[in-house]
Formats: structure tokens, sequence, C-alpha cells
């Protein structure tokens, strides 16, 4: 079953079971795909439905800490909701030990020796991590090993 499908299937179930969040954090992920089968004039495969998810992840991560800065807590914990929900549709993410595992392989393959290097090493694993990782965290490692 794809992605696609298997939200289609969610929005019926939370429906049924009157999920508010639910319902509506789902609508919106449809939305977003929607526009970008409607703009890119494609079907939107799972890979794809993964990196609209990881995008809308990371702007209601965003939104509740502007929220939470802001003293509004109760607009903060409806983003965090819907960022359990959008987690549903995510591969399991890596761990930091993993990502510096794989920061470590990729420095080795690409003989990176400084930060001059640190273009060649994030290409390499951006491709290798799409949708596993938080780019921002292995960013952080890629820093962090190559300016030993």
């Amino acid at each position: 079953m794809t992605l696609k499908q298997q939200l289609t299937e969610d929005m019926k179930t939370a429906m049924r079971n009157k999920e508010a969040v639910a319902l509506s954090t789902i609508r919106l992920i449809n939305a977003a795909i929607k526009q970008f089968e409607v703009d890119e004039r494609t079907e939107a495969d799972d890979a794809r439905v993964i990196a609209i998810l990881g995008k809308m992840v990371k702007q209601r991560k965003d939104s509740a800490d502007i929220y939470a800065q802001a003293g509004r807590e109760d607009l903060a914990d409806k983003e965090r909701a819907e960022i359990d929900i959008l987690n549903r549709y995510l591969p399991q993410m890596l761990s930091s030990e993993a990502i510096a595992a794989e920061v470590a392989a990729v420095v080795a393959e690409t003989g990176a020796q400084g930060m001059a290097d640190m273009g060649k090493v994030m290409g390499a694993l951006k491709t290798r991590l799409a949708g596993k990782a938080d780019m921002g965290e292995v960013n952080k490692a890629v820093k962090a090993a190559l300016s030993v």
C-alpha cells in the first residue's frame, strides 16, 4: 500500500472516529501532495510524499518554537499534535550515533580533510540520508567531524 493510499484509509478512519486533529492534519497532507502534483504535473511517489511530510514537520517545529516563545502554549501544543500525526507516516529517523557513523564513513570515502570539503561531504550525505535524518543535525555532525 502506498503512502497516499494509507493516508486515504487513515482519513476515513479519522472521520469515523471523529478524531478532529488527525482528520485536519491528514487533509493538510493531502492538500500539500495535491499541490505538488498540480505544480509539477506528475504523480507523487512515496519518496516525494516523505519529502513533503518532512518539510511539513520542519514547518510545524519552527511554528511551535515561535508560539512557545510568544507564550502561546495552546497554539504550540496544536503544532506538536500535528507533528505527532505527521511522524506516523515518516520512516524511523536515524539516531545521533547512526548519523555520526554515516558522517564518518562519508568523510573517509571522500577523503575530506577540513571545512573546505564540507560541500562534498554534505552532497554525498544528502542523497544517502534523504528522509532518514534531520539534515540540520547532519550538518552539525559534519562540522564537528571536519573541524577536528
